[in-house]
């Protein structure tokens, strides 16, 4: 009976061992498993990073400097009586074009067609008693060599005479006065314009000299006035001297004007005026531009943006703006190296020519812009670069170079 015990519990514990071990290496493969399974798995290796580049275009360009100012009249005149009087007649439109010599007002001529004829009255009578001096003059000629009468009647003669000669020709320009006055009463226009309003109405009383009656603004042609940095000013004083560029005091430098509306420069004339003198309060100079308005369409006050030329021709290389990358203290474009690899290099930028940016220093005309992707580029990262090519994106619309000159830069033509 111990032994049948025995036996049992011997083989229970065979059994039991067995199986632990079984289980045991079930756990050890599964938890293998679950260790591969969980494992990282090995990173892909990383893309390549694919750009387009291309090299500048070459350009031969002449800077372009940009003003602000104002429209304004050459001749502007306010129109007032030479004579006073009543209001009677008021012979134009407003707001139009008026002709020299054109009638605009008429004063009541009345009280000055009598002082007129007043004034002829005693210009006939002074010549009578010149007429009738010169008769007793000529008689008492006569008596004093026959010696009938004293040398002293005699010269009071000659002295009536005298008196009576200048009688005639006060009264004569008293006429002339007089006759003034009536042509007063007809008030024309002085020049050829735009007429603003009428600042009186008929039978109003106006004063000589004092009463504004209307104001008439040439418009053909019109001036462009603006005030320019001192800066540039000595700017184009030492291109004059060096030769490259002559002053607008002495040469018609072409001016090109856009208006607010405009896109172009659909406005062309030339400098006619720079200032003698620097403003101390702004430290600007006056200049003006002459332009051409035949059909009045530019007016006086109205806003516009000119250019003028701004520097000799020199070499520069044109690339897209978007390329050009800016930070707080430099600006910058990446190129690819023949290694492959992107690099920096720091620019100075000029004006838009034909829609692309000037670069005046700091790339070579071999070098490889990168066009795109700029954002995820780093100095010394290895690239593949699809070449391309760099086209102007828009007209050049500047004039023909001609003589250069006056007062800041921002646009620039190509040659």
């Amino acid at each position: 009976m111990d032994f049948h015990v025995d036996n049992c519990n011997a083989a229970i514990d065979d059994y039991c061992a067995v199986h632990y071990f079984d289980a045991m290496n079930k756990i050890y493969i599964l938890f293998l498993i679950c260790a591969v399974a969980c494992s990282p798995a090995k990173p892909p290796p990383p893309s390549q990073t694919f750009v387009s580049v291309a090299t500048p275009i070459m350009r031969n360009v002449v800077d372009w400097d940009d003003y602000v100012g104002r429209f304004q009249a050459i001749q502007d005149v306010e129109i007032k009586p030479r004579i006073t009087g009543t209001v009677d007649k008021i012979l134009f439109r407003e707001g139009i074009e008026v002709h020299k010599g054109q009638l605009l007002f008429v004063i009541d001529p009345r009280p000055y067609q009598a002082a007129l004829a007043q004034s002829r009255a005693d210009a006939l009578r002074a010549q009578a008693t010149l007429s009738n001096a010169r008769t007793e003059l000529t008689r008492a000629q006569k008596l004093v060599d026959a010696e009938a009468i004293s040398r002293e009647d005699y010269e009071t003669k000659l002295a009536a005479v005298r008196t009576a000669s200048a009688s005639v020709i006060s009264a004569q320009a008293n006429v002339k006065s007089k006759a003034l006055d009536v042509s007063f009463t007809s008030i024309r226009a002085p020049i050829s314009g735009r007429i603003s309003d009428k600042r009186v109405a008929v039978g109003d009383n106006v004063s000589n000299g004092t009463t504004l009656l209307t104001r008439i603004v040439s418009t053909n042609p019109i001036w462009f006035s603006f005030d320019g940095a001192e800066s540039f000013y000595l700017k184009y004083v030492r291109l004059a001297q060096q030769g490259t560029r002559k002053s607008s005091r002495y040469a018609p430098n072409p001016v090109d004007i856009q208006l607010a509306d405009e896109k172009g420069y659909s406005w062309h004339g030339h400098m006619s005026f720079v200032d003698n003198a620097i403003d101390p309060q702004a430290g600007t100079i006056r200049a003006h531009a002459i332009i051409s308005n035949p059909t009045g369409f530019l007016v006086p006050g109205m806003f516009g943006r000119a250019r003028l030329l701004g520097s000799a021709p020199y070499a520069a290389l044109l690339v897209p703006d978007e390329t050009i990358v800016t930070d707080q203290t430099r600006r910058f474009v990446f190129v690819v190296g023949p290694d492959g690899k992107t690099a920096q290099r720091s620019v100075i930028v000029g004006p838009i020519v034909e829609g692309l940016r000037v670069v005046k220093s700091g790339l070579q005309p071999s070098d490889k812009i990168v066009l795109d992707g700029l954002a995820r580029l780093q100095p010394g990262m290895a690239v593949k670069v699809v070449n391309a090519r760099i086209l102007p994106r828009a007209q050049d619309d500047s004039p023909t170079s001609v003589a250069l000159a006056a007062p800041p830069a921002s646009e620039a033509k190509a040659q």
